[in-house]
């Protein structure tokens, strides 16, 4: 398999392992500085504004009680056929 690789792919994928390499050292780095105490602080969270927030879902009585039905009826197909 090594011998079907061609150049080109050979120097493209040791590029993209050099990237990865980057980035977990990095990764290391700001660990060791999150150990060592030295890290640096978080922003604050902003809470998100209260039309962007998610909304829940209401039903209606009405809504509840033709799933309720339509749930016993169901129910009742299912026992007629046992």
């Amino acid at each position: 398999m090594a011998n079907s690789l061609d150049k080109a792919t050979l120097e493209a994928a040791l590029i993209g392992y050099q990237h990865q390499v980057e980035d977990i050292q990095a990764k290391i780095a700001a660990i060791r500085k999150m150990l060592t105490g030295n890290a640096p602080t978080a922003a604050p969270k902003v809470k998100r504004a209260a039309s962007a927030q998610k909304q829940k879902h209401k039903m209606s009585a009405e809504g509840r009680a033709r799933i309720a039905a339509a749930q016993r009826a169901r129910w009742a197909k299912a026992k007629r056929n046992q």
